[in-house]
């Protein structure tokens, strides 16, 4: 069972920000400034840039529907996990919190799960980085593109957490600003405010004058879920990033709260622009990307190169994030013991470098699987990868049923933040993402990403069982004083 100071996460007692755990604990170098941009850009991952365009084509307008939807099952598990991080600041988060309230094999297997989904991720966004910055600078190769991002952003990480902080504050903050004024100069253009726009003064009639709001049919809606639901992960990032910061039941209470506004911004409001610009099915929402096709719209000049710049932004916010996370979920499952002792040890600058290494280590294999064999082996770590951002909703949800009682009982003057309609909501989350999981097995190609995560799933929960077992065997078999 994972003790209490474990729980407390690196670098803090319960109730004391900033102080040290131990002398080998990890160090609070984050900033209130750094927590704060980390919890806004973690919603804005490169695939609502990239992927929004075939969620459009695939649903109408009515993927506003599908956003509204994820982004509504985002904000409970948000709640959730904020209640219990509020209570319990750790490196592990959901992780630690699952080994304390369901058991020692749902802790190390959805640490692990969690950690393999992320080095996979960093694969993915150093080659779509490579890809971009290849196209400005052809005499350098893809593959190098993509070994000099990795190895800049484990440099950065490797220094200390404020400088990991600092990256990504300002990686974060143009994400912002950009989608920010995405959405004012493109409000401005839909109401005619905005002069020499095409479509400008067009207001809502694009929502319904083309096959009406809903042209695929209400059934599109889940579809559009199944397309969008991937590009929220990053949410709970802020959850681990808090157990460095100078005071992280502030931080993550104040992330939390204003995760609602953020999904309605950055998601909502950017997307409800695209499609009152233009058409649904215009062919250059999928062609030229749907920020894109609206840029052009509004007649911003070279919208494909300005939107590059952003995507590119959004990768190394995503590498930087995805490295860094990986590498505290490491972190965490050594000093539960679930992995390489090694993990759980930090250098004089309180950064985990064997953590950081071993993490960065797997992501330049995955790198190499993706340019060397990227359908057959790739393809398969991708896909088995693909739907454990659902599964670790899940753990979430029935962690927090079990650890409210839990925070009750120990320490009920840390429940500061409390989930909404407690149990009723917790359980109607659960039952949202299980339907999510069984209509992903309807799909094509959701039902390969179901099958084969669930696959690697079993097989990690197989060898944490078997652990547990010897464990207990040699604890019986112990002689004793």
């Amino acid at each position: 069972m994972t003790s209490q100071s474990t729980l407390a996460g690196p670098g803090q007692q319960p109730g004391e920000p900033g102080k040290p755990d131990s002398p080998d604990g990890l160090q609070a170098g984050l900033k209130n400034r750094h927590l704060s941009m980390i919890a806004i850009g973690g919603v804005i991952g490169a695939g609502l840039f990239v992927g929004s365009g075939a969620g459009i084509a695939a649903a109408g307008p009515a993927i506003l529907l599908s956003y509204a939807l994820v982004g509504l099952m985002v904000v409970f598990v948000m709640r959730m996990l904020g209640e219990m991080a509020v209570a319990r600041p750790s490196s592990g988060s959901f992780s630690a919190y699952a080994d304390r309230a369901l058991g020692r094999w749902a802790g190390f297997s959805i640490g692990w799960l969690y950690w393999f989904f992320w080095v996979v991720v960093l694969a993915v966004e150093a080659t779509a980085g490579a890809k971009i910055l290849e196209s400005w600078v052809p005499g350098v190769p893809q593959w190098a593109w993509a070994l000099i991002v990795m190895v800049v952003l484990t440099a950065t990480n490797l220094v200390s957490v404020g400088s990991y902080g600092e990256f990504e504050f300002w990686f974060a903050g143009i994400k912002v600003v950009a989608i920010g004024a995405f959405v004012v100069v493109g409000l401005l253009a839909v109401f005619g405010v905005l002069p020499g726009a095409d479509n400008a003064g067009s207001g809502l009639a694009h929502l319904t004058d083309t096959g009406g709001f809903f042209p695929e049919g209400p059934g599109a809606i889940l579809t559009g879920v199944l397309m969008v639901v991937f590009s929220f992960m990053g949410s709970e990032i802020v959850t681990l990033a808090a157990g460095e910061s100078e005071d992280p039941r502030r931080a993550v209470s104040k992330a939390t709260n204003s995760v609602i506004w953020r999904i309605a911004i950055f998601y909502l409001g950017s997307i409800f622009v695209v499609l009152t610009l233009l058409p649904w099915n215009d062919p250059s929402i999928v062609e030229d990307g749907s920020y894109v096709a609206a840029l052009n719209v509004i007649g911003i000049p070279h919208a494909g190169q300005v939107m590059d710049v952003i995507v590119l932004t959004a990768v190394l916010s995503c590498l930087n994030s995805g490295l860094y996370t990986a590498s505290r979920m490491a972190f965490s499952l050594g000093q539960r013991g679930d992995a390489p002792k090694a993990f759980a040890r930090v250098n004089k600058r309180g950064v985990p470098q064997a953590a950081i290494l071993s993490s960065v280590v797997f992501g330049f294999v995955a790198v190499f699987f993706n340019y060397q064999w990227p359908d057959t082996v790739f393809a398969f770590l991708l896909n088995s990868s693909g739907a454990v951002a659902l599964f670790v909703w899940l753990v979430i949800c029935f962690t927090q049923l079990r650890m409210r009682g839990i925070i009750l009982r120990e320490s009920p003057e840390k429940l500061v933040v409390r989930m909404w309609l407690f149990p009723y909501l917790t359980w109607a989350t659960i039952a949202m993402i299980s339907f999510v999981l069984v209509y992903m097995l309807t799909d094509d190609a959701g039902r390969e990403q179901v099958l084969l995560s669930l696959l690697v799933a079993a097989l990690v929960v197989g060898i944490s069982l078997v652990r547990e077992a010897r464990s207990r065997k040699a604890k019986a078999a112990a002689p004793v004083e």
